[in-house]
């Protein structure tokens, strides 16, 4: 592939990350929640059973300092709670409070909707081909 389309999709598709996330952060400044605290919520309810602070912060991609800011909030708010562990006094584990549970089934449905409207008219094989080019180019990345 030229570079220049190599340059031109990677421009595309960091513009398209970055547009996606501010429609998305649109539709729901209505909840009263930051992007970063509402991505906190949706990563916190896809856990099966409620993970330390550190699985947190691994699975949303931040440092544990920024997570102990956002996790602050979102307490504040009444959203999550932190709990020792018995077998790490250091650590802690979150989990969600019962508040939480209708805001995130609200940003899901938000979510959904948007996506519904952004892959309207997008052949589901030409979807597939993409996820296979992205799918290659994250396991080039996780070579480095």
């Amino acid at each position: 592939m030229p570079q220049f389309q190599q340059h031109r999709f990677a421009m595309q598709l960091a513009q398209l990350s970055r547009a996606w996330r501010a429609e998305l952060d649109r539709r729901l400044v209505g909840l009263g929640l930051s992007q970063a605290r509402w991505l906190v919520l949706l990563h916190l309810a896809r856990f099966d059973t409620p993970p330390t602070q550190r699985e947190l912060a691994q699975s949303v991609g931040v440092e544990g300092p920024t997570l102990a800011r956002l996790l602050d909030g979102l307490e504040a708010q009444g959203l999550v709670s932190r709990q020792a562990v018995a077998e790490d006094r250091r650590a802690k584990q979150i989990t969600l409070s019962a508040k939480a549970q209708p805001l995130i089934e609200q940003i899901e449905a938000i979510s959904t909707q948007l996506r519904q409207e952004l892959f309207a008219g997008i052949d589901p094989v030409d979807l597939q081909h993409c996820q296979r080019v992205q799918e290659r180019i994250l396991a080039n990345l996780e070579k480095h």
